[in-house]
């Protein structure tokens, strides 16, 4: 186990994206300390740890920055080689769980940043293409990691459940945020069952930001009103 001083997280508390680190951490039993930093005023550390984007979660081991949430996941496996594994051990599981990554990242993630900004028919098209593209992970995960139970990776969750989990646990916030939209998950089973057992599992509920506080957050940052 590490010493707090020798590991510590720059992030901030509405991310998905710093709450797969904060996860990550939590599973492997890693102990840190987390710096929340105000990204309307990025503090001289960030820039410091960060050059390049000036964004967070930076994870710092031992004065060395690692950046970009699925690079410091993979690190943190790497580097704490310690029960239980992030990622398979098989390269082609490996494979597999990195392809659906990206497509979570690349094509899932943004696709509900698309519905959060459009009004009108342009949100409903934008929700049915979110829906299809559900429709692919739903059926993707199905087929290429048959053997999950309870999460994608077991016994306890691994990568993908942390990548899908982070932001997928907070869908309530999202549809309370836009009101009069519904992003359920009900229709896809594999999907609904992974996010209902991970927003029930301790480490989730610990990392997760608070329903009130993000669905204001939400609404702030996309400029959404109630009747929205």
């Amino acid at each position: 186990m590490e010493k707090e001083s020798e590991v510590f997280l720059l992030g901030s508390w509405f991310s998905s994206y710093c709450t797969r680190v904060r996860l990550a951490l939590e599973i492997k039993g890693i102990q840190y300390e987390y710096i929340e930093q105000d990204l309307t005023n990025k503090s001289q550390e960030l820039l410091k740890y960060n050059p390049v984007h000036k964004k967070v979660p930076v994870l710092v081991h031992k004065g060395k920055p690692i950046v970009e949430s699925i690079v410091i996941l993979e690190y943190i496996d790497d580097c704490w080689k310690t029960a239980p594994k992030l990622l398979p051990e098989e390269p082609s599981e490996r494979a597999k769980v990195r392809f659906w990554i990206n497509y979570y990242d690349q094509k899932v993630g943004p696709s509900t940043k698309v519905v959060l900004v459009c009004n009108g028919k342009e949100r409903d098209k934008a929700i049915e293409e979110s829906n299809e593209l559900l429709k692919v992970l739903e059926e993707g995960i199905a087929r290429d990691i048959p053997n999950r139970s309870p999460f994608l990776n077991g016994e306890n969750p691994g990568i993908l459940d942390v990548v899908i989990g982070s932001s997928a646990c907070n869908v309530e916030a999202f549809n309370e945020a836009i009101g009069g939209v519904d992003l359920s998950l009900e229709k896809y089973p594999c999907l609904f069952e992974l996010v209902t057992v991970l927003k029930n599992s301790p480490i989730m509920k610990k990392s997760l930001p608070p329903h009130i506080d993000l669905v204001a957050k939400i609404r702030e940052k996309f400029n959404l009103n109630q009747d929205a």
